[in-house]
């Protein structure tokens, strides 16, 4: 198999807290070392994308020398924490951006998917922006219109395609935007986690949809996501980011097991707002997530689990709904739930604490990852932290037994027992 992507020594130097490049004197700094054909001189002092430590530096390396191939027709699963740069690669081979140090080589035509609203105008209609898209891709009109049915059919918008997507929910827009990207004709297809919009028939159709242009078109997939049963079962390779480093690359079992052992998640975070790593976006700023023991010194089958979010929420005058969602190290949600925090169209532009918890013998031991979810209405998405933290319920014997016993939950049943003769 011919390599289709070739990434060598791709670094990508971000400055914080700032918009542009910066001052003029670090313009002009760089500028003469340019001039002169020396290395541009904040690069030397960009600390680690590591966002838990303030180091003090001005530069952070979202990316760090990376290096790896792709054949034509694998699947590449990126996987890594949030902040990992796993997005920022997604961009740099997008062309989104530029990587400040190293080389890409991409041959062929690339369909991306890279977030909520990625190459659709807001303005243009559904119908107009599958055209719009086939034309960036250098399609002729006549190619699109053969592909313009079944990117309708299979997105399962046919009554909203002649009305502007910027009416669509979230959950549309992600439909409309994957059925264009895995159905117009590109060599290179690019998805990241925004599948996680979606509900889950369509998650699974998706997914079926990529598995069937891998193997069966020979078109190559990099695809980013946390859910590591999809990982396992889609992709045929796997590359691990941590800090924005290369951490492995591998089979998708070896990378998958990689992650997992070198997982290095918190029981509690904590911001400060102002802070320039703090988790969050333009509408939820997060600012404690704290997971505890409800009573003894550590978290256990019988000790129960309780979970506190605090956050500051920048949007006013709506419902607002915080959902938490509890996986393990399968992927599998344990739970999906959550609250309204106000109801009325009353939330209020400040700082939210929300507190739940899970009595004792609800959960088997293992470990296990919250993400939080914050929404309007319980549709339309505000902001999403994947693996914010995470935790370990300690195993407990039962009788003589003291392994783990199988199963996601571990009750204590009172079983009753009747003798008939």
């Amino acid at each position: 198999m011919r390599p289709v992507i070739n990434v060598e020594n791709v670094s990508k130097l971000y400055r914080l807290g700032e918009i542009g490049t910066g001052t003029i004197s670090h313009d002009l700094n760089r500028w003469w070392a340019k001039f002169r054909g020396k290395e541009d001189p904040f690069a030397q002092i960009g600390s680690t994308n590591d966002r838990s430590v303030n180091d003090g530096s001005e530069y952070a390396w979202a990316l760090k020398n990376i290096n790896f191939q792709v054949n034509q027709g694998d699947v590449l699963g990126i996987i890594g924490r949030n902040g990992a740069g796993k997005s920022t690669l997604l961009k740099i081979l997008s062309r989104v951006t530029l990587p400040t140090q190293g080389f890409i080589d991409v041959k062929g035509r690339v369909a991306s998917l890279l977030e909520v609203g990625t190459g659709f105008h807001p303005e243009l209609t559904g119908r107009e922006n599958i055209f719009l898209n086939g034309a960036i891709l250098g399609m002729t009109k006549l190619e699109i219109k053969s592909k313009f049915d079944e990117i309708v059919e299979f997105a399962g918008v046919a009554k909203y395609v002649d009305t502007p997507v910027k009416r669509y929910s979230s959950g549309m827009y992600v439909r409309l935007a994957f059925a264009v990207a895995a159905h117009l004709e590109s060599e290179i297809l690019i998805i990241d986690e925004v599948l996680a919009v979606g509900d889950a028939e369509f998650q699974k159709k998706c997914l079926g949809k990529m598995g069937d242009i891998s193997s069966k078109e020979g078109r190559t997939i990099l695809f980013v996501s946390h859910n590591m049963a999809s990982v396992k079962s889609l992709c045929t390779k796997g590359l691990v980011l941590h800090n924005g480093m290369h951490g492995f690359e591998g089979s998708t079992q070896e990378a998958v097991n990689y992650y997992q052992q070198n997982s290095e998640l918190n029981q509690s975070v904590n911001f400060e707002l102002g802070s320039p790593n703090i988790i969050g976006n333009e509408n939820i700023k997060i600012l404690k997530f704290e997971v505890g023991s409800l009573k003894g010194d550590y978290i256990s089958i019988s000790s129960g689990v309780y979970f506190e979010c605090t956050f500051y929420n920048e949007k006013a005058n709506i419902n607002l709904d915080v959902t938490f969602e509890l996986v393990n190290t399968e992927e599998v949600k344990i739970f999906h739930h959550g609250a309204f925090v106000s109801t009325e169209k009353d939330s209020k532009r400040g700082i939210y604490t929300i507190k739940g918890q899970l009595d004792p013998y609800t959960i088997n031991a293992g470990q296990y990852k919250f993400n939080v979810i914050f929404g309007e209405n319980q549709r339309y998405l505000l902001f999403k932290e994947s693996e914010i933290i995470g935790f370990e319920i300690a195993n407990e014997s039962f009788g003589s037994n003291t392994e783990i016993l199988p199963g996601v939950l571990r009750p204590d049943i009172p079983y009753v027992v009747d003798f008939h003769t």
